[in-house]
């Protein structure tokens, strides 16, 4: 089997931007697997729409996460890379098409794990085609990519993919062989970069308001009324309390500087599926 790439969703209650996710990484996987875990919004209709649309994509509902891996199980010990992406996870079509190219050549094959680049968005303006948040370094990155020729065999305990079980190394591989791309090349020219909405309403049926952090609104559109639009959310951000977010993901996802981005390249494949 020559080499070749497979996506690995597992989302729920996530049709803000799933549809947007799975897009921009359809024409880098030779296959998207994807699961729905039980969601009670439109997640599993924008699933099942995408998989009328495109003939590598394979959707299906469970009750059960760990069924996710189950489906990835059998790439073991071949010249496969694992891509796992969440529904919150938006990375950029157009660096993802150069990056195919790397990978498929050979590029990272010494390593088990590829990570990278992400900025963890806690304001998306899609008028203005920007997104504020914390990058990837120093942050934590989410980058799920895993060169499956490193293992004979990978089996889940029931959680979901890509996340705990026995993992059974070839030689000269282990854990530890990650090569993480964003400590070498920054945010503008990594070939693997993703905007991760962490912070954001994700679902529709989340109350209905602007984008939020804690469930609180993060921006208003006349908020920014000081000659910095930058530092001008970062005071709106510090003065709210943050009690629903995690000290673990506050200390995981906002390290370093907020930041503002070009968000452009990360909706170049939008296409809405009807309502």
């Amino acid at each position: 089997m020559s080499r070749q790439i497979v996506g690995i969703v597992l989302v729920r209650n996530e049709d803000v931007f799933v549809e947007q996710a799975i897009r921009n990484v359809a024409e880098f996987c030779d296959r998207i697997h994807a699961v729905d875990h039980v969601s009670t919004d439109r997640t599993w209709d924008v699933l099942r729409a995408l998989d009328d649309e495109f003939d590598h994509f394979d959707a299906r509902r469970t009750d059960h996460a760990g069924d996710s891996h189950k489906l990835i199980e059998r790439y073991a010990g071949t010249d496969t890379w694992v891509f796992g992406v969440d529904g919150d996870e938006l990375y950029d079509p157009v660096r993802l098409a150069g990056f195919r190219t790397e990978l498929l050549a050979g590029a990272y094959g010494h390593v088990f794990k590829v990570a990278s680049n992400v900025l963890n968005c806690v304001e998306l303006d899609r008028e203005r085609q920007t997104a504020s948040g914390y990058l990837s370094p120093p942050s934590r990155s989410i980058t799920k990519l895993y060169n499956f020729a490193a293992l004979e065999s990978w089996r889940g305990d029931g959680a979901e993919r890509l996340h705990g079980g026995r993992l059974v190394f070839r030689s000269g591989y282990d854990e530890r062989a990650v090569d993480n791309i964003g400590e070498r090349i920054p945010w503008d020219e990594t070939p693997l970069r993703c905007l991760h909405a962490c912070f954001l309403r994700r679902s529709s049926a989340d109350p209905a308001s602007a984008p939020t952090f804690a469930g609180r609104p993060i921006l208003e559109e006349t908020a920014m009324q000081d000659r910095s639009r930058r530092a001008g959310l970062k005071r709106r951000l510090r003065r709210r309390s943050q009690p629903e977010v995690s000290a673990w993901k506050r200390e995981k996802y906002m390290r370093g500087d907020l930041v503002t981005v070009d968000a452009s390249p990360f909706f170049a494949s939008r296409r809405n599926i009807a309502r």
